[in-house]
């Protein structure tokens, strides 16, 4: 780490809060992350639908990182801390303390995750009322935004209710937290709860859908300040924050971001000159910046607002000022890899195998499929087994969270080659999907040439490829892995003043790592795995209709 020599660098935190841990980054004026740290946070499942989180908890690991990462660095070199977060519900009462989100009344439990699908019922009557915001959702909302979880908690938790002082998108409780200031991030609110930048909140939606009570007192409960990403809230760190988090007092806090977006920030806007590809000397709405960990995001913009069906946006300055946002997404995608690797009957062997060559168990399954290809190309193995990826749901483009997922192709054999092959089928399927979106998108506007990648998945090499052969169209990895934290310390440097805009701060800290292009070789079967992915869903709703007649 540079030391006390070198007093003129700048330098950034960025705080990320993920679905089960906390990660923050001290980054400096280059994008260069020199410093990192992680710190797991609890999960409660306490039925099949329901996840849940402590704000406590949450806070107690972003202090703990964030001190981890400014150890031993002269307090004068930070400038600026921005955070980013998951889109779960945070629930406090008027002294903001926490409110419980159970039936079981434990208040520490006080957040609903954005993977949290209790109000499947409530977003159905919401989506029954047509109302014109919901045009701005892709058609349809998603159980996973917060209307239909605020409608649940009126409907299920009254005395919860009654009480409740404030609902905060996670990534603005954070910034709460930091500078004591309740102002609402654009990007939240836009895209979670139904504001628009132009008209602000719609007082009808919220009457239609039964929720007049957030109306009456003028929004307080919900956000009547709204600042745009990367801006300065309020006069900075506060004194108990700073403490709080081994900073000083008063350096710039920002506006927030959902944890996405903040990743979409990292990477779409990097210069790639010299790197042959097709969107060098295009504009920024060429490219599509794909974060995918736990769940999978798919993040288009342009100039005008696209409205894409089963997409949700437009939104506009939710994530680049000035330019509208699609977001297109997957709700499980990791979580689903691990599911269906952990879940398999040679798992254990696996797990033994892995841990003896000294590998993770991914890097040993992407080994494995190159020992069991013989002349085939790893991705031709699947050309009997086919996967429908939703097991939680379908986010985009068919916004249908009861769609189940599907394996066909299934054997009596249960060894290490077997689990290899439903590994790669699933990753392909992901990839199908991704390809699914992107063909919506451009069939309603959109002129995508090239993707970004960040995130967990982004590191795992098959998965890279699996999305380059499947869409045809290079895949770009940024020179930091970490991208979604490189998006949060770009927010902290535009709050500083160090940088005019976003958009340069994007170029300036946002680099290039790696291209991978796809091999046209293999698209004729890539096109029948198409062709064959959409059948499953086809066939899927052909015997639930068969079932429910």
């Amino acid at each position: 780490m540079p030391g006390e020599q070198q007093p003129a660098v700048k330098y950034y935190v960025g705080v990320d809060v993920g679905s089960g841990s906390v990660r923050a980054a001290l980054v400096d004026t280059f994008g260069t992350v020199v410093a990192h740290a992680e710190q797991p946070i609890q999960v409660w499942e306490p039925q099949p639908d329901h996840y849940e989180q402590s704000s406590a908890d949450i806070w107690a690991a972003c202090c703990s990182v964030t001190k981890e990462v400014v150890r031993g660095v002269d307090a004068r070199q930070i400038r600026g801390l921005g955070f980013d977060a998951t889109c779960s519900l945070v629930v406090v009462d008027k002294q903001f303390q926490p409110l419980a989100v159970n039936s079981e009344g434990q208040k520490h439990r006080n957040v609903i995750m954005w993977m949290d699908h209790r109000a499947a019922s409530q977003v159905e009557r919401i989506n029954a009322t047509q109302h014109r915001v919901l045009s701005y959702v892709g058609g349809a909302m998603s159980v996973e935004m917060q209307p239909p979880k605020l409608l649940w908690i009126k409907e299920n938790l009254p005395e919860s209710w009654e009480k409740v002082g404030y609902f905060f998108d996670l990534p603005d409780f954070l910034s709460w937290k930091a500078t004591g200031v309740t102002a609402r991030s654009l990007c939240t609110v836009v895209c979670k709860w139904t504001y628009t930048s132009d008209r602000g909140w719609d007082d009808s939606f919220w009457k239609m859908i039964g929720l007049e009570d957030l109306v009456k007192d003028k929004y307080e409960k919900i956000g009547n300040h709204v600042l745009s990403p990367g801006e300065a809230v309020g006069k900075g760190l506060t004194p108990d924050a700073a403490e709080d988090l081994g900073l000083p007092e008063g350096i710039a806090v920002a506006a927030s971001l959902i944890d996405a977006h903040a990743g979409g920030l990292g990477v779409i806007g990097a210069d790639v000159k010299g790197h042959n590809l097709p969107c060098e000397n295009q504009p920024i709405t060429s490219r599509v910046a794909m974060i995918c960990g736990t769940s999978s995001c798919h993040m288009g913009v342009s100039e005008t607002p696209i409205f894409v069906p089963g997409v949700w946006g437009p939104y506009f300055s939710a994530m680049v000022p000035g330019l509208w946002l699609n977001e297109g997404g997957q709700s499980a995608t990791g979580k689903l890899i691990d599911h269906v690797v952990r879940g398999h009957v040679a798992f254990p062997e696996l797990e033994a195998k892995a841990a003896a060559s000294a590998h993770s168990i991914y890097t040993y399954l992407n080994s494995h499929l190159e020992l069991i290809k013989k002349s085939l190309p790893v991705g031709f193995l699947t050309v009997d087994l086919h996967v429908w990826p939703d097991f939680h749901g379908n986010r985009s483009p068919l916004t249908d969270l009861t769609l189940k997922g599907m394996v066909v192709g299934l054997t009596l054999s249960r060894g290490l080659d077997e689990l290899a092959l439903i590994y790669l089928a699933t990753i392909q399927a992901i990839a199908l999907g991704t390809r699914h979106i992107l063909e919506v998108m451009q069939a309603a506007g959109h002129d995508i040439t090239t993707l970004f990648l960040c995130g967990g998945l982004s590191k795992n090499p098959l998965f890279v490829q699996m999305h380059a052969d499947i869409t045809g169209k290079p895949v770009v990895l940024s020179k930091e892995v970490e991208s979604v934290l490189v998006g949060a310390a770009i927010l902290g440097a535009c709050a500083s003043g160090n940088f005019a805009s976003i958009q340069e701060a994007m170029a300036k800290m946002g680099k290039i790592g790696r291209v991978v292009q796809p091999n046209h070789e293999h698209k004729r079967f890539y096109d029948k795995k198409y062709e064959v992915f959409l059948k499953l869903v086809e066939h899927q709703r052909e015997y639930r209709s068969i079932m429910n007649s």
